[in-house]
């Protein structure tokens, strides 16, 4: 099931990484930035979560 949160979790950040992106503040869209890789990189251990199983 953990692997499911990580997902939603990467795709929510994701999301809110790109609406930032597109303020004018350039503090905002560096925050939004990060927050975007934050995302993917949730993404991806929710796929390495759900290739390994019980393994971990």
């Amino acid at each position: 099931m953990g692997e499911f949160v990580d997902k939603v979790k990467g795709t929510v950040n994701e999301a809110i990484g790109k609406a930032k992106q597109h303020s004018n503040d350039p503090e905002t869209k560096a925050e939004g930035a990060a927050q975007e890789l934050k995302g993917k990189a949730q993404k991806v251990a929710g796929t390495v979560k759900g290739a390994l199983g019980d393994k971990i």
